[in-house]
């Protein structure tokens, strides 16, 4: 029987998740560092995936996390699109509900660029709007 997959593609998926969680985990420090609670990681709900929920005074925030090697495209941030923002406040209308959040929300990128080694990360405040 033959592989569904071939090794160079299982390896460049795996790379992959590798990356994000790494994005993930440097935005995490980043953000407690400018004193956020990080509250949850990666909540699921339909179609939506929040990579962090955090908490500071009365406010709760959904960060999407975008890291990236290169400049060939744009920055990070300009990957999250109206369908990709659409699902995260789905998404975050059901954690609200869940939770029984009466505070502010917001909605916020977390932007890496890991370019020659050397990481710049950028947090954009209520991205969405």
């Amino acid at each position: 029987m033959l592989p569904l997959t071939t090794k160079g593609k299982t390896n460049a998926v795996s790379d992959k998740i590798s990356k994000g969680k790494q994005g993930e985990k440097l935005a995490a420090e980043f953000l407690e560092k400018k004193g956020f609670e990080i509250v949850a990681r990666n909540f699921r709900y339909r179609r939506s995936e929040i990579d962090l929920i955090v908490k500071k005074d009365n406010w709760l925030v959904f960060v999407e996390v975008k890291m990236r090697s290169s400049d060939a495209y744009g920055y990070p941030e300009d990957f999250v699109d109206n369908k990709k923002a659409k699902n995260i406040m789905e998404g975050a209308e059901e954690y609200t509900y869940q939770q029984n959040w009466q505070g502010n929300v917001r909605y916020d990128i977390v932007s890496i660029r890991d370019l020659s080694g050397e990481k710049e990360i950028v947090h954009i405040e209520d991205a969405f709007y």
